[in-house]
């Protein structure tokens, strides 16, 4: 009788480990496809500020072969660009975990958005642009890759809200713990600052 006795709580106990063995191994898989998922969104936000980056020499060659504008929002371009590759250069899969990391790239970013825009003010001087075929043809892809632009955002804003929100859960938040910066919680991207004020671009 106590054999039996003892025998059933042994068999309950390794249903018990089974059990939260399980559970603990589901909660760890769903974490990795949650991170992955925000990797692979991740990755494509880098793809279209890559895409942004490759357009602007052509954008700039065209426009200082019609206009003679001021050079000083060249080189503000050309160095918000150099800004950009530099942090390009130290992205990690690791950087949308980083807060410190993921700010200076969308700092980098930023700058050179404003960069862009500044360029684009000025190009209204000139009306012989309003009628560049090549001028039309890239700025017409570079309003596109913006656009592509904060569509990646947004999208990788929301993957990253749904690993966040499983990761703070109960009782992931136990498993995310246990294995440190592994499961780190993802930052957001956030509006430049003075976003709400839309510039006033006219060609």
């Amino acid at each position: 009788m106590a054999n039996r006795a003892a025998l059933g709580c042994l068999a309950v106990i390794v249903i018990l480990i089974v059990v939260c063995g399980l559970g603990f191994a589901g909660t760890y898989n769903n974490l990795v496809a949650l991170d992955q998922a925000v990797q692979a969104q991740w990755g494509q936000v880098q793809n279209v500020y890559q895409r942004r980056a490759d357009l602007i020499p052509n954008l700039v060659a065209t426009v200082k072969g019609v206009a003679n504008f001021e050079k000083s929002t060249y080189i503000a371009v050309a160095q918000a660009r150099a800004r950009v590759g530099q942090v390009q250069a130290s992205v990690t899969p690791n950087t949308t975990s980083n807060a410190q990391s993921f700010a200076q790239f969308q700092a980098a970013q930023d700058g050179l958005t404003s960069a862009l825009s500044r360029l684009l003010v000025v190009v209204e001087r000139y009306p012989d642009l309003k009628a560049n075929e090549n001028f039309l043809t890239l700025q017409s892809q570079l309003e596109g890759t913006e656009n592509r632009i904060a569509v990646e955002r947004r999208r990788y804003n929301e993957t990253a809200q749904a690993f966040n929100t499983t990761r703070q859960s109960f009782p992931t938040v136990f498993v995310a713990n246990f294995f440190g910066a592994r499961f780190a919680p993802k930052a957001y991207f956030q509006a430049q600052a003075g976003a709400e004020t839309a510039p006033k671009v006219q060609f």
